[in-house]
């Protein structure tokens, strides 16, 4: 599952993890494993998430001695919302540099 089309015009790093947070939506995710299923530099990581918790996109709570990751549920996409064909130019947005992509105003 992705993160709703809206929150898709972000830098690559912070989609990939509001992806990832999305797929576990009910359990959250830690920072190692999202830093499994996101490959970048841990530096990076932590300056997506930093990004992301200041706008109010994740949530951080400490549970049984673990930082636990979820997503608002705002990012969230509706029952049915990724089962539509994603489109042409989501395509192509999601394969575009992030700084092209900013220029464009995808």
């Amino acid at each position: 599952m992705r993160a709703k089309r809206e929150f898709r015009t972000r830098n690559e790093t912070e989609v990939a993890v509001l992806d990832a947070l999305v797929e576990r939506s009910d359990d959250g995710m830690s920072v190692l494993e999202l830093r499994s299923r996101v490959d970048v530099e841990i530096d990076v990581l932590e300056a997506a998430l930093s990004s992301l918790k200041d706008d109010g996109l994740i949530v951080a709570e400490r549970t049984d001695n673990q930082l636990v990751i979820t997503p608002v549920d705002r990012v969230i996409p509706d029952e049915g919302e990724n089962e539509q064909a994603t489109s042409l130019l989501d395509h192509l947005r999601d394969r575009l540099p992030d700084s092209l992509r900013d220029w464009l105003f995808l």
